[in-house]
């Protein structure tokens, strides 16, 4: 290979078969080709990785300068990364946004305002019996409607409403094996929020996300979306989870308190941008390639 070639690497599922996955990795490699930049995409099936004589052996490292991580998986991106490849976002950034319960843990104490959030006991026998005493414990935290979310899920998936204790019940055993939380409504917000995207720290784009008729906004659930300017405390609040959280790229989600408070909802490393691209013009596939060029060739 031709050292002067300046390559890189865009990893996606093997499983996933999203349109949205595949157009994601075709904008960036499209930006990253206009840098001069040759961008191949692959899934996380077509090369190995391996723990093995006291290192982690890959094929990848004597291709690629970095690698564009657009999936989740923890135990690839931890391998690749202590192998030397250098990657946006970093393992630990990815680690924690995946798992919605570990970013509540890890931005508290930073004085970033979230919803009172509990996280739900976990059961290892799917025949265990579910104790009243556990289901009472969660209502005196939470007054109904509750929310309740799988820990581990993306646009608007593994997010239920419990709105008395007979929804409650059902949810609290459909999910007692998988980890989850438990999640104060924000009354002010159900049906919208504002999805604010972030390159190297900085937003770039945001928009207000609503719903028709769902609690949930997501526009892969049938929302709709619209150009917002975000409040100057808003901003300040994004740029604070982004940077707290060392995130190179990532949406963040905020809510609506009362008076128009922002409250952080979720924060998502991998944000898809095709919708917040059409909405606002920004070309974010852009902003996101022309940070990372600079931050590994240094031009």
């Amino acid at each position: 290979m031709n050292k002067k070639e300046k390559r890189a690497l865009i990893l996606i599922n093997a499983y996933l078969q999203s349109e949205a996955q595949y157009s994601q990795a075709e904008r960036m490699k499209e930006e990253l080709e206009k840098l001069g930049v040759q961008a191949d995409i692959q899934r996380n099936d077509g090369f190995y990785a391996v723990v093995c004589d006291n290192k982690i052996k890959t094929s990848l490292l004597e291709k690629y300068d970095f690698c564009v991580y657009f999936d989740k998986d923890k135990y690839m991106s931890e391998m690749l990364e202590k192998a030397g490849l250098k990657l946006f976002n970093s393992h630990e950034a990815i680690r924690v946004c995946d798992d919605k319960m570990q970013t509540y843990i890890a931005l508290t104490g930073k004085n970033i305002p979230m919803p009172k959030t509990a996280s739900g006991l976990l059961c290892y026998h799917s025949d265990a019996k579910l104790r009243k005493k556990t289901v009472e414990d969660v209502e005196k935290l939470f007054s109904y409607p509750i929310i309740v979310k799988e820990c581990f899920g993306s646009q608007g998936k593994g997010v239920y409403m419990a709105k008395n204790r007979t929804e409650l019940i059902a949810l609290m055993q459909k999910l007692k094996c998988r980890p989850h939380l438990f999640q104060e409504t924000i009354k002010t917000s159900i049906g919208r929020d504002v999805r604010v995207i972030l390159v190297g720290g900085k937003i770039v784009a945001s928009m207000l996300r609503e719903s028709n008729g769902d609690f949930r906004s997501n526009i892969e659930l049938g929302g709709t979306g619209r150009e917002y300017a975000p409040s100057f405390h808003t901003q300040m609040l994004c740029q604070q989870v982004a940077e707290e959280l060392a995130l190179d790229y990532c949406g963040v989600d905020v809510l609506f308190g009362v008076g128009g408070k922002p409250i952080i909802c979720e924060v998502n490393s991998n944000a898809f941008f095709a919708g917040i691209e059409r909405v606002t013009g920004v070309n974010v596939a852009k902003a996101y390639a022309e940070y990372i060029y600079e931050n590994v060739y240094g031009v």
